[in-house]
């Protein structure tokens, strides 16, 4: 539904501008790559995720489990 690749937030389609969740969601996800200097968070979300893919085997579940997603849809 939604990407946000600094300093943009990429939405699937324009109504979803209108979900206040998942732009909170989003701007998380801005502010995090903002406290790591951007091209580290990267890195680091990749390489996370490549982890938990290989723990879970399952691409929803490893995506879920990310810390930068669980922070982002807890909040």
């Amino acid at each position: 539904m939604g990407l946000t690749l600094f300093p943009f937030i990429i939405l699937k389609k324009r109504q979803l501008l209108d979900d206040e969740v998942l732009m909170n969601h989003e701007r998380i996800h801005l502010k995090q790559q903002l406290e790591m200097l951007v091209v580290p968070f990267y890195i680091c979300y990749v390489f996370e995720f490549i982890m938990r893919l290989m723990w879970y085997f399952n691409w929803k579940k490893a995506y879920r489990n990310i810390s930068f997603e669980r922070e982002a849809y807890s909040n």
